[in-house]
């Protein structure tokens, strides 16, 4: 297992991640870069007749230049625990980038979340149309698999597959898409007044709507290392604990954050009427349940002993995070 410098005790859920976690953190999304570019490249792969010019500077729109790439993080890290080679994983994170990349220029569709800033940067149906964002988000979904079921993600083409299957899952009707479904749904989207959710109902959809990539993220390195039973378990719950930390902490984001900071509107749930813990439970409580959900995805890593910290340092960057 790849070792990393113990993490301090956090004494609060906005406990400051170390500086060489970030140096970490920021060299992946790095890489991560490096493989889209080449990926979004003019150059057509075997198959393609042609890349048409606007869809693919859409793609580079919605995929280059910003976001921390957390998904892909996860897939490196988890991945390192069991002595994957750093370029396999790299490419099966790009691929997961590119589901996260084109689920959030589809949410930003007027139909959707309407909105107007994406990391800062006019949203891509802002920047070109609503069409053109529409081809580009299922561009850069179909790419993701195209991208993970290459050899270089692994030679075994029965992980490829199980990679494959599983983040199809992730994204689909039990997983990301679902859930946007019953977040839709919540408000009142399709003709009725809407129901709020209760405490387990927005638990459940958050599990799906963020959950749900996340805790794949953490579960492909398990598949790339092709373990199983207890460690494969440990990374699921770790997983899961990390999805429902991050959606509290952008929920909080979005109620107390800096719209100027965070690259995109904030105040729209409350606005909207979602569903969220924050709503529910209130501030003080749901900042109480982040700090929770911390202890309890560090505790899911105790199986991997000192190996397990360049992950502990993610959930609490996740937590404390302010953008």
């Amino acid at each position: 297992m790849t070792a990393f410098p113990p993490a301090p005790v956090p004494d609060q859920p906005a406990f400051p991640p170390a500086p060489d976690f970030l140096a970490r953190l920021d060299g992946t999304a790095s890489d991560i870069e490096a493989v889209l570019e080449n990926a979004l490249s003019a150059q057509t792969e075997d198959g393609e007749i042609a890349r048409p010019e606007r869809l693919r500077a859409a793609m580079r729109h919605a995929a280059l230049g910003g976001g921390k790439r957390l998904r892909p993080f996860l897939v490196v890290e988890s991945a390192a625990l069991f002595g994957v080679p750093r370029a396999q994983a790299l490419l099966a994170g790009a691929a997961l980038e590119c589901v996260h990349c084109y689920s959030l220029a589809h949410d930003d569709l007027p139909a959707m979340d309407n909105d107007d800033l994406r990391r800062g940067r006019p949203t891509l149906h802002r920047a070109y149309d609503e069409a053109t964002a529409i081809l580009a988000g299922d561009s850069l979904l179909t790419l993701a698999f195209d991208l993970m079921a290459r050899e270089a993600v692994h030679r075994d083409a029965a992980v490829r597959i199980g990679l494959v299957r599983d983040l199809a899952r992730a994204a689909g009707l039990g997983g990301m898409a679902g859930g946007q479904m019953l977040d839709l749904a919540a408000e009142g989207r399709f003709g009725d007044a809407g129901t709020a959710p209760d405490e387990a109902g927005i638990v459940t959809l958050q599990r799906m709507k963020t959950g749900a990539l996340l805790a794949f993220a953490c579960r492909a390195g398990a598949i790339l290392g092709q373990a199983g039973g207890p460690a494969h378990a440990a990374l699921e719950t770790f997983g899961e604990k990390l999805g429902l930390a991050f959606q509290l902490a952008d929920d909080l984001l979005d109620l107390e954050g800096d719209a100027a900071l965070i690259g995109k509107a904030t105040g729209k749930d409350a606005a909207a009427g979602k569903g969220t813990l924050v709503a529910r439970l209130g501030p003080q409580a749901a900042r109480q349940r982040l700090a929770a959900l911390v202890g309890e995805a560090e505790a899911a890593l105790a199986p991997f002993g000192p190996g397990g910290d360049v992950l502990r340092h993610t959930v609490r960057f996740a937590a404390a995070r302010r953008t």
